[in-house]
């Protein structure tokens, strides 16, 4: 399960996908299973955990609150299951409250 998120991801109950990245690719099973606990664990990440975490990222690496702002806005826009479009403002809330 991975554990940080919102909410805990049970890779398990995704043995079918666990099968293939075995047989696919030169994961072993362990390995396969973390993998998907990542990717489940990285898409069930709720749009306030992913504008904090993202701005935070973006802040280490020098950008700007304009330039992260605007990143972030165009990263939820493309995310697997994206939420209702955010205002600049609502993401500056989301952050700094």
């Amino acid at each position: 399960m991975r554990l940080g998120q919102d909410r805990p991801v049970p890779a398990e109950s995704h043995d079918d996908l666990i099968a293939h990245l075995v047989r696919s690719s030169p994961l072993s099973a362990g390995e396969a299973t973390r993998v998907v606990a990542e990717v489940l664990g990285y898409f069930a990440e709720s749009a306030e955990a992913f504008v904090r975490r993202r701005h935070a990222e973006l802040q280490r690496r020098g950008l700007t609150n304009d330039r992260i702002f605007e990143q972030v806005s165009a990263e939820l826009a493309v995310r697997r299951v994206a939420p209702p479009a955010l205002s600049i403002r609502q993401l500056r809330r989301i952050v700094y409250g």
